[in-house]
């Protein structure tokens, strides 16, 4: 851990409510909602495809506007024209209702 790490993180705790973990029945629920993101254990995720490498990118680029946004920041890896998004609340360990809210709008993002 970084000098003062501890205590930038200990100082976001206190200030912000986390969101609770969900059980399993919930996960799936969600899931099933989202359609067609999946779970990787504590993850769930999604590649989505664009017709060359500058819509890759400008979908990432508004995909970190709203990670600003909300303050929760996906694992993003590029492969030309793939994007492959992993969201996870990493603070709580596992998923909560924050990934699937923010998976929901990056959806809404591309119709």
């Amino acid at each position: 851990m970084a000098a003062g790490e501890g205590i930038v993180a200990a100082s976001r705790t206190s200030e912000v409510n986390l969101p609770d973990l969900l059980d399993e029945e919930e996960i799936e629920q969600r899931l099933d909602e989202l359609g067609d993101w999946e779970r990787d254990n504590n993850h769930i995720v999604k590649v989505f495809e664009w017709d060359d490498f500058p819509s890759a990118i400008k979908f990432v680029t508004d995909v970190a506007k709203m990670a600003e946004r909300y303050d929760h920041h996906p694992d993003i890896d590029i492969r030309y024209n793939k994007v492959a998004l992993s969201l996870s609340t990493h603070s709580e360990g596992g998923l909560t209702p924050l990934d699937f809210d923010f998976a929901g709008d990056i959806e809404q993002s591309i119709v």
